[in-house]
């Protein structure tokens, strides 16, 4: 048996039982982690050291510790003697930037590790074709990938599993930018037969115990006459994008007034993070017993700025629905993220052997698509120039909701920290329809320069945001940079 600390001869494992085995490692690490973060949060909460030590899980660690020796030790070693292993003769991720085949290696190779090759990874070598830059791993620190995840992590699992740095504080809102009103985007109905006027009286609430918000809608003044003298009015809400049956409450209809008393209490069941990401659409119809009701005025309020202080009930100007286009949208929601880049030899013992770049992505927030609605979405990411099939990964596919959880991590390998100045992570948001896929959106973490080793690219086009957010990464090597996103819609299409 090697000695404590020295790495282990696993050269009779395959290269994808290693890769395999280290897979399980890091879910492990990523795991722990999470837990710790648990813990952490429990000990600023928990006063009673005898409750304290049986939530926290301390009084199992203890009973194992006094029967099992402290494995933690031998995980590190096992992962260090797989990740230690001789790489093979590959290109940097440099080498593809500065526009290197495999025919035209790099021309400094002075790593004697690079000249050597044993002859197990020459058998290696001579199975698999050459790639043209190491392998990304896709790693996700949420081993259930199942489409009810999201239904059972609570808003303090979306935390950071690590501690980071927060950037670019941005709201939870959906940055929705319309010329009019979202209804319009899925709605059809009898518009602009009845002059809109009045007002209407609600108020908002939101129960944290019970995750419930609560839209008490009080009374209408002034509405307009849909038949004869009178109206026949009833109130409707949405929390959009989602039109869906389980997003739609209506009141009672009142007959013949048209300053009807509602006093009713719409509840919608979900977490503040996902109600941050709605907008409430709340709507006054003339019902028909004939034909199709007709609309009588609408208020939005996007609830990302909500102040959930405010209870008291507030009057509202009823406003017409003015139609917009799908194209006169500048997001389609948010999402949340954290970067991490970890430079060649920071961990010690000369791993990672080359610069790795971390992509964790978290969650969606209000998902916007074009029928409204949940949605089967998924997230694609490229590290640009490289838009190759190996640069190329996705996470899976959340089904039927707007607010998706992906909890996907994204490793890719071989970078120097100058590359780092000439690429750009693209990430998409994708909405799977049958067969078909449409994109929604993305967003662009790169420098914003335009340029890509001296040559003018249209993807390099980040925002102020996605700017900061990738020089943050760059300025703190090592440490996690989080934040939220708007999920745009003008990224300038690099496949012309």
């Amino acid at each position: 048996m090697e000695g404590e600390g020295e790495l282990l001869d696993l050269s009779h494992l395959s290269e994808a039982e290693q890769t395999s085995i280290l897979e399980v490692l890091l879910r492990d690490s990523d795991l722990r982690c999470l837990d710790e973060g648990r813990v952490r949060t429990l000990q600023e909460k928990e006063a009673d050291p005898v409750r304290l030590r049986l939530l926290s899980g301390a009084w199992f660690h203890e009973e194992r510790r006094k029967r099992y020796r402290d494995t933690k030790d031998g995980v590190d070693i096992i992962q260090a003697s797989i990740r230690g292993r001789k790489p093979r003769t590959e290109l940097s991720v440099s080498g593809v930037f500065k526009g290197q085949t495999e025919d035209a290696p790099p021309t400094n190779n002075n790593d004697p590790s690079s000249q050597i090759e044993d002859k197990k990874e020459e058998d290696d070598k001579r199975r698999s074709p050459p790639t043209a830059r190491p392998r990304p791993k896709p790693r996700s620190p949420n081993p259930q990938d199942t489409d009810s995840v999201s239904s059972v992590v609570t808003e303090a699992d979306l935390m950071p599993l690590r501690p980071g740095i927060s950037i670019s504080t941005l709201s939870l809102q959906s940055n929705y930018t319309l010329c009019g009103s979202m209804m319009s985007l899925f709605s059809s109905g009898e518009f602009g037969a009845v002059e809109v006027k009045g007002r209407v009286l609600f108020s908002l609430d939101y129960d944290t115990q019970r995750e419930k918000l609560q839209v008490r809608v009080c009374r209408c003044e002034g509405l307009a006459a849909a038949h004869k003298n009178h109206s026949d009015p009833y109130a409707k809400a949405y929390l959009l994008p989602d039109k869906s049956s389980h997003s739609k409450k209506k009141t009672t209809v009142k007959k013949k007034t048209l300053n009807p008393v509602f006093d009713q209490t719409l509840k919608y069941k979900m977490s503040v993070s996902e109600v941050r990401g709605r907008t409430l659409n709340l709507s006054v119809w003339h019902a028909a017993p004939l034909g199709r009701n007709l609309f009588l005025g609408e208020v939005e309020l996007e609830l990302a700025h909500w102040d959930w202080t405010h209870t008291d009930p507030d009057w509202y100007q009823l406003q017409p629905r003015l139609q917009c286009s799908p194209e006169s949208i500048s997001s389609r929601g948010n999402i949340r993220l954290s970067i991490k880049f970890t430079p060649a030899g920071s961990e010690g013992g000369g791993l990672p052997p080359s610069g790795e770049l971390h992509i964790c992505l978290w969650q969606a927030q209000g998902l916007l698509s074009t029928k409204g609605g949940a949605i089967d979405s998924f997230v694609k990411s490229y590290v640009l120039p490289d838009a190759g099939r190996l640069s190329g990964q996705k996470t899976r596919m959340v089904k039927r909701s707007i607010s998706p959880i992906y909890n996907h991590t994204m490793v890719y390998e071989g970078f120097q920290p100058a590359d780092l100045r000439e690429a750009c992570a693209e990430l998409t948001v994708w909405h799977r329809e049958g067969i078909k896929t449409h994109l929604l959106g993305g967003v662009r973490l790169s420098p914003g320069t335009g340029l890509s080793y001296g040559a003018a690219v249209c993807w390099m086009d980040s925002t102020e945001e996605e700017v900061t957010m990738w020089t943050s990464m760059i300025l703190n090597p090592s440490h996690w940079i989080d934040t939220t996103l708007p999920i745009r819609t003008n990224l300038a299409n690099r496949q012309k």
